[in-house]
């Protein structure tokens, strides 16, 4: 299929372009932009004015429950959410049923995805086999499997030497390890930030000391090592001061954050709302507002959407027993826009920043080619409407996970269009 784009708001954080301009799409890839190449006869004209045009977005960690928890939700349902969500890459954890630690896992997730023609997968292998922190993964096959990366997802490798070796190996054939990091003792059993909110309510703490003890560690092994690594959803203002001076030094890292961790904290646990139960959990004030200083100045690299769907079974019990994660694949994209109109007009390309965050960045950070409009790329797309309000109702999500601390919030931003290797995947 040919597609022609027109009179759309083309942003492209990569090459800084945020413009009205045409987009041609022919063979699943972008041909180009402003003006038709010779010869082009497009199959179908789009008109996308008042909208938005820009790269497919990269959510680093959506968890899409397949295999073995499909009551929580399946392949199929996630797919959907997010198309309507315009995410057009996926990275998944690797703590399934059972972990993807073994080729033919990973294969057949990906083949299963393949199938449904939506959104790209890419798995992160485990870290250990069966994430129990003991033996390395045979990370050499998963990588010819189809993983990018490899993960401890939320268990923490409680072994230094076991780490050590693990990032030993993966610098050897230059993985990258994606780590989210948690002390494996202090904090254990913790619910919530520990702090006056915390307090008040009777619920176990989680101290920052918990996230800024594993990344001392993780960063002194990455200085015995080489390895590069990813640190998966920080939280704290303490933890990020420490990813600068890292940064700083010259480390290879990188790290993301949750886009609940850019707007919410501990207060809007409310009177118990399991919705608002996170891992790692909603943090103070001041952790949030840094979260948005780092997002600025280019500390946080890129913005995921912590996608974790949840049944009723297991979210509807108190805050304590409550299962943690909510639904974001169809938030990801108006929270950013959310965030951008509250802070990130401070950066001089102001939405381009914002949504550098979920495309470009994000894809960088992964090792992927997407996140980007430049001829001869894939033909990832999302088309929304920047002044569209919406209201977010459980009842007409797309995810099978109906749980999320917005529920009731009114956003802006609404995806019109998601194309992936240049086909029409979802269309309102």
């Amino acid at each position: 299929m040919k597609l022609h784009i027109k009179n759309g708001r083309l942003i492209d954080p990569a090459s800084g372009t945020d413009a009205q301009q045409d987009l041609f799409i022919a063979d699943g890839k972008v041909v180009a932009t402003g003006k038709a190449p010779d010869g082009f006869a497009a199959t179908r004209t789009v008109d996308a004015s008042g909208m938005v045009v820009m790269p497919g977005l990269v959510d680093l960690s959506a968890r899409l429950r397949e295999p073995g928890y499909e009551y929580k939700a399946t392949l199929e349902s996630e797919m959907q959410a997010a198309m309507q969500g315009g995410v057009t890459s996926l990275v998944c954890p690797p703590d399934t049923d059972p972990v993807l630690d073994e080729p033919g896992l990973v294969e057949m997730l990906k083949h299963r995805a393949k199938t449904l023609n939506q959104a790209n997968v890419y798995p992160l292998g485990a870290l250990t086999a069966g994430l129990k922190g003991e033996a390395l993964t045979e990370m050499a096959e998963l990588t010819e499997a189809g993983c990018i990366g490899f993960s401890q997802a939320e268990v923490p490798v409680a072994n230094t030497t076991v780490l050590m070796r693990a990032l030993q190996y993966a610098n050897t054939f230059g993985y990258t390890v994606w780590l989210r990091p948690q002390d494996p003792h202090l904090g254990r059993g913790g619910i919530a930030h520990s702090g006056p909110v915390a307090s008040r309510l009777g619920l176990p703490g989680v101290p920052v000391a918990a996230e800024t003890i594993a990344l001392h560690t993780i960063f002194e092994l990455m200085r015995v090592t080489g390895a590069r690594v990813h640190l998966c959803r920080m939280s704290s203002a303490a933890g990020l001061a420490l990813v600068r001076a890292a940064k700083k030094e010259g480390l290879p890292v990188s790290c993301d954050v949750g886009v609940h961790h850019v707007h919410l904290t501990d207060v809007d646990i409310g009177f118990f709302d399991p919705n608002a139960r996170m891992t790692p959990p909603l943090r103070a004030q001041r952790d949030r507002d840094a979260i948005r200083e780092a997002l600025l100045d280019g500390t946080v690299d890129a913005i995921c959407s912590d996608h974790t769907p949840v049944d009723d079974d297991e979210k509807l019990l108190p805050f304590g027993e409550a299962s943690p994660g909510a639904t974001g694949l169809e938030l990801l994209l108006p929270l950013v826009l959310k965030w951008a109109d509250e802070g990130a007009e401070r950066s001089p390309q102001g939405l381009a920043t914002a949504l550098a965050k979920v495309t470009s960045d994000a894809a960088r950070v992964a090792g992927l080619a997407g996140g980007r409009l430049a001829p001869g790329s894939a033909a990832d797309i999302c088309v929304f409407d920047p002044a569209a309000r919406w209201r977010v109702d459980a009842n007409a999500l797309a995810s099978q996970g109906k749980h999320t601390p917005f529920r009731g919030y009114e956003m802006s931003g609404q995806v019109k269009m998601t194309i992936v290797a240049g086909h029409i995947a979802f269309e309102r």
